[in-house]
């Protein structure tokens, strides 16, 4: 029985809303790079390889830099159960600004799908426990908004035994897949994932590929003593040079040689290894940012050539969006990298690349809505397909 069969006993639930009407939906997300919540409101219509996606709205609305600053540090049991609560509000914020933009009322709203701040994330292979949490309390949401909220997006797929991540390969798939060869969309938030979609879902391949911007950003804090959070413009990795030596090291971690399915989170690339990079070469803190630049642009690369250019040498393009496509030093150094393979960003495909992983929560909410499986099992190593999400009314 493959990855995606249903074992005896196993069933889908009933939907809660009928797939050919039009779900809006509003999609909510903060990213592993801690700086804002996404918020996009989006009209689904239809489910699975006939869904229909129109983004209505985005905003984009800063933390606070204290709050930042919590979510990074250390936590117990208390300090979490406020995060949970307080966050939240923020959430609820960015989904009532959404809603105001689209000139969209509450009641017109099917669902929010908040997929929440990752707080940890320990995959298959990585403890004996695998596990994945992400907190902002659904039911503050739902109270603040009067809408129903759907959150929780990644737990049911770790329950089936994948990783819980990527989840953006159904995205994906439904609204970017091309007609004629296969295309490759890159994320570059904090952690970097890649997906080659085609026309079959079963066909997708999608993994992290390791940091995107989360070495960066945990540098430029400390390299401008927390005036700016990330390399913005590419003004501080520009200013040094590659350290070969200390690239090849980061290169060797372990992560970067693991086949799909893998995904990574603040354990592996997080403040650890930047406070480690930190205390060993902060007299050379240009050279530090244009290292982790590089080590985003190699482990992309890499990975693109193991894992993908073998098995799809016809591929049209890769597609970026994520905050890294805003580093223009970044992008020149991917694109030399990748060529001949064209790189573009999401615009190109006519999408804002600001509001991609937003409208995928928007869209996973629709699809829970009607009882449809959303995760990818080829991308995350579930066991079989599963409805995302849980539902608080």
């Amino acid at each position: 029985m493959g990855p995606g069969a249903y074992t005896p006993g196993m069933r889908l639930p009933p939907p809660l809303s009928d797939a050919r009407q039009p779900r809006l939906c509003v999609g909510l997300l903060s990213g592993t790079s801690v700086d804002a919540v996404e918020a996009a409101l989006c009209e689904v219509t239809g489910t699975g390889e006939d869904v229909r996606l129109r983004l209505l709205a985005h905003v984009s609305v800063p933390f606070p830099r204290e709050l930042v600053a919590r979510v990074l540090g250390p936590q117990d049991a208390g300090s979490l159960s406020r995060l949970n609560f307080e966050l939240a509000e923020h959430f609820a914020d960015a989904a009532r600004q959404v809603m105001a933009r689209a000139g969209v009322s509450p009641e017109q709203v099917a669902a929010i799908g908040s997929h929440g701040q990752t707080m940890a994330h320990v995959p298959p292979g990585a403890d004996s426990t695998p596990s994945t949490l992400q907190i902002g309390e659904p039911a503050v949401i739902a109270e603040r908004t009067g809408v129903p909220v759907i959150s929780d997006f990644r737990t049911r797929d770790v329950a089936a035994g994948g990783h819980g991540a990527p989840l953006v390969p159904y995205l994906d798939w439904a609204v970017f897949r091309g007609r004629d060869a296969p295309r490759a969309l890159l994320n570059l938030g904090g952690i970097g994932n890649v997906s080659v979609v085609g026309a079959r879902l079963e066909d997708t391949i999608a993994f992290d590929t390791g940091p995107g911007n989360m070495v960066l950003d945990g540098l430029a804090r400390l390299v401008t003593q927390g005036r700016l959070t990330c390399d913005l413009d590419g003004t501080l990795s520009r200013q040094g040079r590659v350290m070969p030596e200390v690239l090849a090291e980061l290169l060797a971690h372990p992560f970067l040689a693991l086949p799909p399915p893998r995904s990574a989170g603040r354990e592996s690339f997080g403040a650890v290894l930047v406070d480690q990079l930190w205390a060993r070469h902060s007299e050379r803190p240009y050279d530090l940012m244009a290292t982790a630049l590089e080590l985003t642009v190699e482990s992309v690369a890499r990975a693109c050539e193991t894992w993908l250019l073998p098995r799809f040498p016809g591929m049209e393009a890769m597609y970026a969006s994520g905050g890294g496509t805003r580093n223009p030093a970044l992008m020149e150094r991917l694109r030399a990298r990748l060529a001949p393979l064209p790189v573009h960003t999401l615009e190109a495909l006519g999408f804002p690349e600001g509001a991609k992983e937003a409208a995928l929560f928007a869209l996973l909410a629709a699809e829970h809505l009607v009882g449809t499986a959303a995760n990818v099992p080829s991308a995350t190593g579930a066991r079989r397909r599963v409805v995302l999400g849980k539902l608080t009314p």
